[in-house]
């Protein structure tokens, strides 16, 4: 049977995942840095195996992930690396300390979780990771300027290991979509202008719907939403300054 690791859990795209992987009969395994949240999830769906887990911590990762596989045989089918966090505002009003942990996260908590997953997916046909990529990915979003750096990184890691891991038969890909209405998004309390132009426009369970679709499909990227889509394959097709002109229509004040 498949099995799936899922971080960042506990709650919107995470959780929104876990549901519907678990309700497709797949084995889903839970980790988040919230505890309670966690359990009440791994409650929900019938006692799911689950762990608390800080993504940075490498040591811990190694741990979880070795508990995790060591229940199926030493195998891991997908491992969606969906942890992350969120900071709307002005690039000099927001901290160190918070453009650090976005950075941290965002890019070194999915380092930490592919590197020490490499061994299981290797032992496993049909292996895959599925990035939480962002439209903040195709070109830097102002307002958002250090997750966006953390998404274009999450952006360029997935198209080299897709590349570097054909080779051991495993697929890397990553979900592209825009705003998502989710806690994450919700809590802000700065609205880049982007998003008031844009609006947020998706669900968590959309997202999860196009994670399924990714689970069984030879994508690289997949954008999400009828919008972005459009957007995306114009930055394909165009020239870098027609996306860069656009995204400052967008963002303007």
């Amino acid at each position: 049977m498949d099995n799936i690791l899922i971080t960042g859990a506990a709650s919107g795209i995470g959780a929104a995942t876990a549901r519907l992987f678990h309700a497709k009969g797949w084995q889903v395994g839970l980790v988040d840095i919230n505890g309670p949240a966690l359990a009440e999830l791994a409650a929900e769906l019938g006692g799911l195996w689950h762990a608390r887990l800080d993504v940075t911590d490498s040591a811990e990762v190694q741990r979880v992930l070795s508990e995790f596989c060591a229940l199926h045989g030493g195998q891991l089918r997908l491992l969606f690396n969906c942890a992350g966090i969120l900071r709307f505002g002005l690039f000099e009003q927001i901290s160190q300390a918070e453009h650090a942990a976005i950075l941290n996260i965002n890019v070194l908590g999915l380092l930490n979780m592919t590197h020490a997953a490499f061994p299981y997916l290797k032992a496993t046909p049909s292996a895959q990771v599925i990035n939480m990529g962002s439209a903040s990915g195709l070109y830097g979003t102002p307002h958002m300027a250090s997750y966006s750096a953390s998404k274009l990184a999450v952006r360029g890691l997935t198209e080299a290991l897709d590349l570097e891991w054909r080779g051991h038969g495993i697929r890397v890909g990553d979900l592209m979509p825009p705003f998502v209405r989710t806690p994450m998004v919700s809590s802000q309390q700065f609205e880049p202008p982007a998003l008031r132009r844009l609006g947020v426009n998706l669900t968590a369970e959309e997202v999860a719907d196009a994670c399924w679709q990714q689970a069984h499909g030879a994508a690289v990227h997949r954008p999400i939403s009828l919008q972005f889509k459009l957007l995306y394959w114009l930055g394909q097709v165009s020239p870098a300054f027609m996306t860069r002109w656009l995204m400052g229509v967008i963002s303007r004040p």
